[in-house]
Order: C-alpha cells, then sequence, then structure tokens
C-alpha cells in the first residue's frame, strides 16, 4: 500500500469517528508504526508501506477510532515544553495546566532559590517535574493515591534528570506528610459527577475517574485541600490549585475560611477562571 493511500483510508476512518483533526493524527500515527516523520511522509507520499507498518498503522487508528486518548495510543504528552510519558493509569497533561507552573515562576523569580515543593495529586508527574526543571535549588514531593501513577511520576523525573530532587508518597491528599512547604500545586478532580456522564468518550471512557470526580458539586477535593493546606504551608508561602469553570467563588470561598489570603484567579485562554493563586500570611510577631 501507498503511504499516501494509507493516509487517506485513515483520515477518513478518523473523520467518521469525529476526531477534529484526522490529517494530523493520522501523519502521528503513522509516524509511530512506521518511524517515519511528517516531513518524510509529506517528502515521499508514494513511498510503499510493507505489509507489517500497513497492518501496526491500522490497529493504532481504529483505537484512535474507538476514541481512546492519542496521547495514551502514543504514551507521551508535551507539557510546558516537555515530553512526559503518560498512559490510562494518569490523566493526559493539559495546556490550561501549564497556568499553575506560570504562576509559580512569576512569584519566585530567583530560580535557584532553596525551596520545598509539594504537588497533592501528582499523576504524571507533570507539575513537579517541571516546576523543579525549573526551580534549580528545589526539592519536590508529588504525592497520589494510585501506586501506578507514582510509577509513571517516577520516571518521568528520571526522563527529566530531576529524581534526585523529587519524593513520592502514596497517600490521599497530603495527610502523611509534615510541612512546611514554600510552594503547593495541584489538579484535583474537580469535574461533578453529573457532569462525567457527557464528557468526550476520550474522558469518560479512557482517562481515570479518581482523578475526575469531585463529588456533586465538584467540589469535595477543593473541602479537603482547605483543611490539608494551611498547616503544610510556610509562612508566607503559595500555593496554586486548578480550577474547574465556575468554581472561583466557591473555591476562594473555602480558602479564605481556612485562613488563606486570595492573590488572584487567572483564566486561561478562553476567559475561563483556570487557577488560584494562595498565600498563607505571615503570623503576627508577638512582643
Amino acid at each position: 500500500m501507498r503511504l499516501r493511500d494509507a493516509l487517506d483510508h485513515a483520515a477518513r476512518r478518523l473523520r467518521e469517528a469525529g476526531i477534529a483533526e484526522p490529517r494530523m493524527e493520522a501523519r502521528l500515527l503513522l509516524e509511530a508504526a512506521s518511524g517515519l516523520s511528517a516531513v518524510d511522509q509529506i517528502g515521499d507520499p508514494d513511498r510503499s508501506l510493507d505489509e507489517a507498518t500497513a497492518a501496526a498503522f491500522e490497529v493504532l487508528v481504529e483505537r484512535r477510532a474507538n476514541r481512546e486518548p492519542l496521547a495514551y495510543i502514543l504514551g507521551e504528552k508535551e507539557f510546558h515544553g516537555l515530553v512526559f510519558t503518560v498512559s490510562p493509569e494518569v490523566l493526559t497533561p493539559r495546556p490550561e495546566t501549564e497556568i499553575l507552573v506560570e504562576l509559580v515562576r512569576e512569584c519566585l523569580p530567583d530560580p535557584a532559590a532553596p525551596l520545598r515543593i509539594l504537588d497533592i495529586g501528582t499523576g504524571s508527574g507533570c507539575l513537579l517535574v517541571t516546576l523543579l526543571t525549573l526551580c534549580r535549588g528545589a526539592y519536590g514531593i508529588g504525592t497520589d493515591l494510585s501506586f501506578p501513577a507514582l510509577r509513571i511520576a517516577r520516571h518521568n523525573a528520571e526522563r527529566h534528570e530531576v529524581g534526585d530532587r523529587a519524593g513520592w508518597v502514596c497517600c490521599r491528599w497530603a495527610d502523611a506528610l509534615c510541612g512546611p512547604f514554600q510552594v503547593i500545586v495541584g489538579n484535583p478532580p474537580y469535574v461533578t459527577t453529573s457532569e462525567l456522564a457527557v464528557l468526550q468518550p476520550e474522558i469518560r471512557r479512557h482517562e481515570p475517574r479518581l482523578a475526575l470526580d469531585g463529588g456533586p458539586e465538584g467540589l469535595d477535593a477543593y473541602r479537603a485541600l482547605a483543611r490539608e493546606i494551611p498547616p503544610l504551608l510556610a509562612e508566607d508561602g503559595i500555593a496554586v490549585l486548578e480550577l474547574g469553570r465556575g468554581q472561583g467563588g466557591a473555591v476562594a470561598g473555602l480558602m479564605r475560611e481556612a485562613g488563606l489570603e486570595i492573590v488572584e484567579i487567572r483564566p486561561d485562554l478562553a476567559g475561563i477562571a483556570r487557577a488560584i493563586l494562595l498565600r498563607k500570611p505571615a503570623q503576627p510577631t508577638v512582643a
């Protein structure tokens, strides 16, 4: 089979399955099956594909047509300029989560300063590993309730050569840890239980429910974090949490009641309030 014909057939199959960018994804799947980059494919569209490659490509296309996330099929996903290993045990890193990294960077102008970072519900480790690559003097701990997720996070830390500055703890939220941490980050589950049923098939069928289901109001995780963050956060430390659509006010109220200062709620490129920046005020000195 000619490469051109294989791509045409794959793009048509993906388009019929409702994939938004079928040609682009077909090229990525063909690269995974054959090792031929997009440049190779464009430069020689009449190249013949051997039978084994054509069969492997067809299997990948069928998986994607069944709405398995592309990142799970390829086994990796880019986040903030780094490539992370992913699997169905962890959420696929999303571009909007990069806002959390930017907020932390803005608050920490000295990338070499020593500090301790906590990533609650680390998943793939994309947040913690990215921050450790940017903050050369930092040590970080990632927590997760899933052992398989922690194995992937550890692998990603080693992949990006920050494994010697990262530790991993299996626990619920951060209930096994003691502070203080100068930086706490987290992308908690915030989808309401009822909303899960109408999400895209890629999310609903394939991504870990544990990392998505935030309870009836989508706020269960934030209530837990409002209890756990204050005793772990250093004075004048910062916490940055991702938000679901329309949750900014409710989460701000929970954190304010917990004694944290609301510094900023930042929107993503779509204008949705996506991240909340919190600070623990310094305690007044007793004379």
